[in-house]
C-alpha cells in the first residue's frame, strides 16, 4: 500500500457507493490503472488517497462485509 498527499493530482474518475448519504460522509473510489485502486475521503478531495492493488481492495472489502472491523456487516 502505498499514497499520494493531494488526491487531486490523480487522473482518475472518483465515485461512491449508492448508498452513501445525503450529507457526504464516505469514500471516494477511482481505478488509477490496470493494478490499483484509489480511496480518499469524499469530504477532502484534496487530501491523502491511499493507492491499493485490486488484491488489497478486494481483501479489504471482503473483511468489512463480515464485519472483522468491528462495524455493522
Amino acid at each position: 500500500m502505498s499514497h499520494v498527499d493531494d488526491a487531486s493530482t490523480l487522473s482518475v474518475t472518483w465515485w461512491k457507493s449508492s448508498a452513501s448519504g445525503a450529507q457526504g460522509d464516505c469514500v471516494e473510489l477511482g481505478i488509477v490503472d490496470d493494478a490499483t485502486v484509489a480511496v480518499r475521503d469524499s469530504k477532502n478531495p484534496r487530501g491523502t488517497a491511499l493507492l491499493l492493488s485490486h488484491e488489497q481492495m478486494t481483501a479489504f472489502v471482503s473483511a468489512a462485509a463480515s464485519g472483522r472491523f468491528g462495524g455493522v456487516a
